[in-house]
């Protein structure tokens, strides 16, 4: 399985120069310099966008993800799988380049698009296939909060893809850690999960058998059960298992 990378938002903005930077050198890293020759194949999914600014969303982050490989002299070539419905998501063409990536990045947007329409969909299954292959899967966002175990709406919680099982994200957390959000959230959600908050412009990266953190704000982990956080900065490492479902892993193997 590949690494996976989720971010709290705020995504290609400047001040996200150190994740992208991050995001580029793990990619590097997983696929083992593999090809080395070929450049890095970044696809870009803005599906949580579906519902409008898809296109204008996949290209903000072209540019941003192009403009640190420049700097940092990395060959990429970034796609985009304009994943935004039934019909695309069962698009050969797309479910082809999704499945050929080394980065699969989920931009933020809606909540409530992203597991629905892609959970049993062929583009899902692209997904599953590029990470059982060791290709990164990145979300930002409401693209965060789809890999993990459980998600929720502003009707209420859904499960989630399930590619990190145990917790759910919280992104945003820099703007949205003074409200009752815990109390919130357990209405919603099942019991015994933790909670990854998530600075804006902040991320966490699971690589072999750690979490660390790589941005310029903080990742706040709540063990299930737990009200109070463990924080991490820019390279520190938190406590969380890497695990996914055991239904993901068996359908991938």
């Amino acid at each position: 399985m590949g690494p996976v990378a989720l971010h709290g938002g705020g995504e290609f903005l400047p001040g996200d120069e150190r994740f992208l930077d991050v995001l580029l050198d793990v990619s590097g890293r997983a696929r083992g310099q593999v090809d080395a020759a070929e450049p890095l194949r970044i696809v870009i999914m803005p599906t949580a966008s579906a519902r409008g600014l898809a296109e204008r969303t996949a290209e903000f982050g072209r540019d941003a993800i192009e403009r640190r490989a420049a700097s940092l002299g990395r060959e990429i070539a970034v796609d985009i799988a304009m994943v935004v419905d039934a019909a695309s998501a069962a698009s050969p063409q797309e479910v082809r380049r999704i499945a050929a990536a080394d980065v699969v990045f989920l931009p933020g947007g809606d909540p409530d698009i992203v597991p629905p329409l892609l959970a049993g969909s062929p583009a899902g299954d692209a997904l599953s296939i590029a990470h059982a292959r060791g290709a990164v899967l990145a979300g930002a966002s409401a693209g965060a909060m789809a890999f993990a175990e459980w998600s929720w709406t502003p009707k209420g919680g859904i499960r989630g893809l399930g590619f990190v099982a145990g917790f759910a994200v919280v992104p945003h957390y820099d703007d949205i850690r003074r409200m009752a959000w815990q109390s919130a959230l357990a209405k919603v959600a099942p019991t015994g999960l933790g909670y990854l908050g998530l600075d804006e412009r902040t991320g966490v990266f699971a690589e072999g058998d750690r979490w660390f953190v790589a941005g310029e704000g903080a990742a706040h982990w709540f063990a299930p059960g737990s009200a109070d956080a463990v924080i991490a900065g820019d390279g520190e490492s938190l406590p969380i298992p890497i695990t996914a479902l055991p239904e993901r892993v068996k359908r991938t193997a």
